[in-house]
């Protein structure tokens, strides 16, 4: 692992390592335990709790799975009240801190600032298996990109 005079930004990856910041500073990860899965939450943005859906800011339900050893298993189901939406949302700490990753089917730049700035770390998909997605992080396979809108 290599170690990096880090300050509390954004997570990012820098000299193969993933930095992390916490409450208490930051937590530098190398690879083999940032993205596979060892002891990693997972959430996985769900309105509907069957598939992954988009509008991450303004999403209340998410699942939460823990990885770990190459397997991710759900261990909790956030429903959160319409004031707990990220979008809005103004409070100091909130239920999703505890993750390292979030999985969506869509967000906005201004979200994945947000995010950042919590220390998780923002993933897009076309995914709309939530388990699936959430397996793939973990081991670091690519997810399926979210498709263009755009015309062109």
């Amino acid at each position: 692992m290599t170690i990096i005079n880090a300050l509390p930004v954004d997570y990012c990856i820098l000299a193969n390592s993933y930095i992390k910041p916490t409450k208490v500073g930051v937590r530098l990860f190398d690879e083999q335990t940032a993205f596979r899965g060892s002891h990693m939450k997972i959430g996985v943005t769900s309105q509907n709790f069957r598939t992954i859906t988009g509008h991450a800011g303004r999403a209340r339900r998410f699942f939460v799975y823990q990885a770990k050893d190459g397997d991710v298993a759900e261990v909790e189901r956030l429903d959160l009240p319409k004031e707990m939406a990220m979008h809005g949302y103004q409070g100091a700490e909130h239920p999703i801190d505890q993750l390292d990753v979030l999985i969506t089917a869509g967000c906005g730049d201004g979200f994945r600032r947000k995010m950042a700035a919590r220390g998780i770390h923002v993933v897009s998909t076309s995914e709309t298996d939530p388990q699936q997605a959430a397996r793939k992080v973990a081991a670091n396979l690519p997810v399926k990109p979210i498709k263009s809108s755009c015309g062109g």
